[in-house]
């Protein structure tokens, strides 16, 4: 199908984006900790998946529809974590399906064919999938794929970046409120030994959360993403936030043998 997304849709979009989120920057210092997290964390969303689409040749109306996308995907996380002082899904709603309903609250779509409303709410429900459903059109599943890339590779390095650092202070958000208990489950290894990424309701403490984040890697869907995640070593910054031991050092050897 041919996509056509104006410069115009895209600016309108981004304009609306900077008022909605600045609706939420008041009042308690962590609340707007973590939103302006999440108002970052959507930038660089959009950049990776420029990146991403430049390098597999898409046109500049597919570019514009993969930036409103990346742009969209995590729109419910405001109103989430406002809500609720989480970002845990469990512990409060699916933050891709408020996302859509705030988009179809807001009416901010309206200005797109019905197509083109389809890719963009269909991509950013599925972002937090497990696994992509079969039965959907290749132009879905493809956005949906790209999104998906692009915004694992920001996510790496959120967490890697946050593993990294030195001041010990901690972000329960970021970290699930997971505790930082010894020890990894079973679930998750063998999830990594079947080459699939790690299922959350086995995720027990943040080792098993780390152990999930490096399991993406299963889950990258093309090959210029790859080439991101070697060339930043971001399994290898994941794997030395976890402990030392032999298990751990197979467990990586694996998945870089396998991905």
């Amino acid at each position: 199908m041919q996509i056509k997304v104006s410069k115009e849709s895209l600016a309108e979009i981004k304009n609306w984006f900077a008022d909605y989120v600045g609706t939420f920057k008041k009042g308690d210092p962590e609340i707007q900790e973590n939103i302006e997290l999440k108002e970052d964390h959507t930038s660089r969303v959009c950049k990776e998946i420029l990146k991403i689409g430049e390098k597999l040749g898409l046109n500049d109306d597919e570019l514009r529809l993969a930036e409103i996308i990346a742009l969209l995907h995590d729109i419910g996380r405001f109103e989430q974590y406002s809500r609720y002082k989480t970002f845990m899904d469990s512990k409060s709603e699916n933050h891709a399906e408020l996302g859509i309903d705030i988009l179809e609250r807001t009416g901010l779509l309206k200005q797109f064919n019905d197509t083109t409303q389809y890719l963009i709410k269909r991509s950013i429900k599925y972002h937090n999938y497990p696994f992509l459903p079969v039965e959907e059109t290749e132009t879905c599943l493809f956005y949906s794929k790209l999104l998906r890339d692009a915004d694992k590779l920001d996510i790496w390095k959120v967490v890697t970046d946050y593993y990294q650092r030195k001041d010990g202070k901690r972000n329960p958000a970021l970290e699930l409120e997971l505790p930082d208990t010894p020890g990894f489950s079973e679930e998750v290894l063998r999830d990594l030994k079947n080459r699939q990424a790690v299922h959350m309701k086995n995720v027990r403490n943040l080792n098993d959360f780390k152990l999930l984040q490096a399991g993406w890697i299963f889950d990258i869907n093309f090959k210029p993403s790859l080439e991101l995640v070697k060339q930043r070593r971001y399994l290898e910054k994941i794997k030395a936030a976890l402990p030392e031991s032999t298990e751990i050092d197979e467990i990586f050897d694996f998945i870089n043998n396998n991905s």
